[in-house]
């Protein structure tokens, strides 16, 4: 007799990262914000087939003043079991009393890259001077309204001393993922966290900014109090953050942070 998918999986590396369901399959809400979502993607259904579990799936930022940010859900009691975002804003909903702080699981690193529409010459960004010089010399320039974005519009047009000359093209694109701005022709720069930007079809990845003035985002995971179902979401944000996870978060363009 053939075995089951879930004798398989049972059998497999998930099995040692997961607590597997009971009888009665759960459906749990998760929010998640951008930087982390193509990882999400490929590795909820492992969970899902592993587990019996159902994921119900929601996206938005981790800040910021939009419907769809994950705070502002959180603060219309929508329905949530797990809560995967950038780390310090996943902090202050902690501080608020919102999150689990025993549930917090670190998740990945997650580096700012740029991109150019597809077809375009590949500035330069290798370095600081780089940077700036092309900076300096792009008609248009768009950038998230998340971590890195208010990194970028905070602190780094200040680092390279660029914050007066940049300012009438540089725009905060809300909600939608810069890249595809770009490759739809109505911005020539995009930044963004890599993760976020290799997804989009379009667009042409440049690489990131240079280490000098990077800025790292750490992802982390936790379970909303009064969550429905805290001990399935415990279990997606350990398989989540195990090194059985860590090939197709590395693939994705982000940096585990999972210990061997």
């Amino acid at each position: 007799m053939k075995p089951t998918l879930r004798t398989l999986f049972a059998g497999s590396l998930l099995a040692s990262s997961l607590v597997f369901a009971p009888v009665h399959a759960a459906e749990l809400h998760v929010l998640i914000s951008g930087g982390f979502s193509a990882a999400y993607n490929k590795l909820g259904p492992q969970y899902t087939q592993a587990t019996g579990n159902k994921l119900v799936t929601e996206h938005g930022p981790s800040m910021g003043k939009t419907p769809e940010a994950i705070p502002n859900r959180l603060a219309r009691h929508e329905p949530a079991d797990v809560v995967i975002m950038v780390g310090y804003a996943l902090d202050d909903l902690i501080k608020q009393g919102m999150v689990d702080p025993a549930s917090r699981v670190e998740l990945a690193d997650s580096a700012i890259g740029m991109v150019v529409r597809k077809g375009q010459p590949k500035p330069d960004i290798s370095t600081e001077a780089a940077l700036k010089k092309t900076l300096l010399g792009a008609k248009s320039i768009a950038y998230s309204d998340s971590a890195s974005g208010v990194y970028i519009e905070k602190e780094l047009f200040k680092k390279l001393g660029i914050e007066t000359q940049v300012k009438s093209k540089a725009t905060m694109v809300p909600k939608i993922p810069v890249a595809s701005q770009v490759a739809d022709g109505k911005y020539q720069l995009g930044f963004q966290q890599v993760s976020e930007l290799l997804p989009v079809p379009g667009i042409t990845f440049v690489g990131k900014i240079p280490a000098s003035v990077q800025s790292i985002t750490r992802f982390a995971g936790g379970v909303p109090v009064g969550a429905a179902h805290p001990q399935e979401a415990a279990a997606l944000l350990k398989y989540l953050s195990s090194p059985q996870a860590a090939p197709v978060v590395k693939a994705t363009g982000l940096d585990t942070v999972a210990k061997p």
